[in-house]
């Protein structure tokens, strides 16, 4: 190419690719501004301009405001250091995409109706500290006595849930549901009673009654019933525990009437109430943690088990 050669808009236009309307916007507004013009009073552009004009629209599709293309067309702003800041920005609305994204994925999967989307939506607009100071009032508001058990607050923060910045849309849903979780007291009661067992790993009293051999049979009863899946509130998952209920008051010398059961049921659930073993569960989910089944609190079900009668 002649570098003597002159433009017109037109062959510009030809050119870039670029409409008549667009190159002449830019021209009167200094950006590309003419070379020269014919006698005629019809501007034209040497190379430059037309080089100029490239990048500018390659910068204008990569979403660069004029303002900024400007100065770095006259050099004021090195190349390098717009397109750092403006990969930083992308990399940001990229983020609040996938979390959109995520979001409707979960609304699709839940069939969750506007004022659970709604919910859903302002909970992962939170920021990373304010999902963090979110989960730091729980715990100080479920701890925060002076008998507190230190084990079990230093247990529930080294698992604090954090939603990770493109979470899945089970991610996104296990951190709506955790959110309202922590949000009720009666939880937060539920997480003080059981989470110092948990912490210090200590036997139930039940346990040390029943014995080693009574209480092997129970978990592994138990835990076959959940990986067969079956439902604790079923006909099946009642004549599991009404086995179990005859096997404890025979070694106890106990009744095995509907009282016993109420009895059991309170023991195992000292340590293992199912609405903070739930919030454990989701935790794991929110964390992106492999959830292991054979760590899984078997307790929860017998629980629920025990008490199908008196809550039928």
């Amino acid at each position: 190419m002649d570098v003597t050669t002159l433009y017109s808009i037109g062959e510009l236009s030809r050119r870039t690719g670029l409409s008549v309307r667009t190159i002449r916007f830019y021209s009167d507004s200094g950006v590309v501004a003419p070379t020269t013009r014919s006698p005629a009073g019809y501007r034209l552009y040497d190379l430059d301009a037309l080089l100029r004009l490239e990048l500018l629209r390659t910068l204008r599709e990569l979403g660069m405001d004029l303002a900024t293309i400007r100065r770095v067309l006259d050099r004021e702003l090195s190349m390098a250091e717009v397109a750092a800041a403006q990969a930083d920005a992308i990399g940001v609305q990229i983020q609040v995409l996938q979390r959109r994204r995520s979001v409707l994925r979960a609304v699709a999967r839940c069939g969750s109706g506007p004022e659970e989307t709604t919910l859903m939506h302002r909970l992962t607009q939170l920021s990373g500290e304010e999902r963090r100071r979110l989960i730091d009032d729980f715990i100080d508001n479920t701890f925060g006595t002076t008998d507190a058990d230190p084990a079990a607050v230093a247990m529930v923060r080294a698992a604090t849930p954090d939603l990770p910045d493109d979470p899945s849309s089970e991610q996104v849903a296990a951190w709506v549901e955790l959110a309202e979780l922590i949000g009720d007291e009666d939880f937060r009661a539920r997480m003080r009673r059981t989470a110092g067992h948990q912490a210090a790993g200590r036997t139930l009293d039940i346990e040390n009654e029943a014995g080693e051999e009574l209480m092997d049979f129970a978990r592994r009863t138990v835990s076959e019933a959940m990986e067969s899946g079956i439902d604790p509130l079923s006909d099946k998952g009642a004549a599991v525990a009404d086995d179990l209920v005859h096997r404890f008051a025979e070694v106890l010398a106990r009744t095995p009437d509907a009282g016993f059961r109420d009895w059991m049921a309170q023991r195992f659930e000292e340590a293992h109430d199912p609405r903070v073993d739930r919030y454990w569960r989701l935790v794991w989910i929110v964390n992106g943690w492999q959830v292991v089944p054979s760590l899984i609190p078997v307790y929860p079900w017998l629980v629920q088990a025990l008490r199908r009668e008196r809550d039928a």
